[in-house]
C-alpha cells in the first residue's frame, strides 16, 4: 500500500498591516510551492518532485492537493489554508490537512517557529524571511521573483525534513527563548485502515 503526500508552503502579496482585521484570505497569494511524493508501505519515499505555482497555475496545483492522502504544512490551518481559500474550490479546507504546528500545540501547549525546530532538530536554518518574500513580490523583477520562489521552496524542504524526522524518530527538538533545547514526543503515523478503505483512497 502506497501513500501520496503533498507538502506545501504559501507566500502572500501583502502584510497584515496592509489589511483590516486578521484574515489571511485578504492577503493575496503570490506563490505556493509543493513537494509531492509517493511513500511505500514502510513510509519510505519512492519518488518526489518539487514544484512552484503562481496564481495562474493554482487550478493545476489543486489536482495534486485533491488526490493527496495527507496535505502537510506548518501553521497551515491558521494561515496557508485560509490564504489559499479565495483561489480554490469550497471543499479545499475539508481535504486531508495535517498541520505540524497544530500537532505540536496539542502536545506542548504552545507555538514555536519552523526555524527553531530546524536549528535544533536538523542543524539547519532558514536563509531568508517571510517579510522579504513579500518585498520580492512587490519588486516584481525576474531576479526578485526567482528569490521568492527559492525562499518558498526552502520552507517546503525544511517542513518536509522536519516531518520526515518526526515520522521516523517520533521526536522533535526546539530551542526556547532562553536558548535551551527541548524534545517533544510526537507520533505522525497514519491511522490503521481497512483494505477496502485504502483501495478507495488510491483509485
Amino acid at each position: 500500500m502506497n501513500y501520496f503526500e503533498v507538502i506545501f508552503d504559501t507566500e502572500t502579496k501583502k502584510f497584515f498591516e496592509d489589511i483590516e482585521g486578521y484574515d489571511p484570505g485578504k492577503l493575496g497569494v503570490s506563490i505556493t510551492s509543493v513537494y509531492s511524493r509517493t511513500l511505500d508501505e514502510n513510509l519510505k519515499e519512492v519518488e518526489g518532485k518539487m514544484q512552484s505555482f503562481w496564481e495562474k497555475d493554482f487550478g493545476e496545483m489543486f489536482k495534486l492537493f485533491e488526490k493527496a492522502d495527507r496535505i502537510i504544512g506548518f501553521n497551515s490551518i491558521s494561515f496557508d489554508i485560509p490564504a489559499l481559500s479565495p483561489y480554490l474550490p469550497p471543499h479545499w479546507p475539508k481535504l486531508k490537512h495535517f498541520d505540524i504546528l497544530s500537532e505540536i500545540k496539542m502536545v506542548e501547549g504552545k507555538r514555536m517557529s519552523l526555524d527553531s525546530l530546524a536549528k535544533a532538530t536538523l542543524g539547519t536554518k532558514k536563509n531568508d524571511s517571510g517579510e522579504n518574500a513579500i518585498k520580492y513580490w512587490n519588486q516584481g523583477t525576474s531576479e526578485s521573483l526567482t528569490k521568492l520562489k527559492k525562499y518558498c521552496e526552502m520552507d517546503v524542504a525544511i517542513t518536509r525534513d522536519i516531518y520526515d524526522h518526526t515520522l521516523k524518530n517520533k521526536v522533535l527538538k526546539y530551542i526556547d527563548f532562553w536558548n535551551e533545547t527541548h524534545e517533544i514526543t510526537l507520533d505522525f503515523s497514519y491511522p490503521r485502515q481497512d483494505t477496502s478503505e485504502t483501495q478507495g483512497s488510491l483509485f
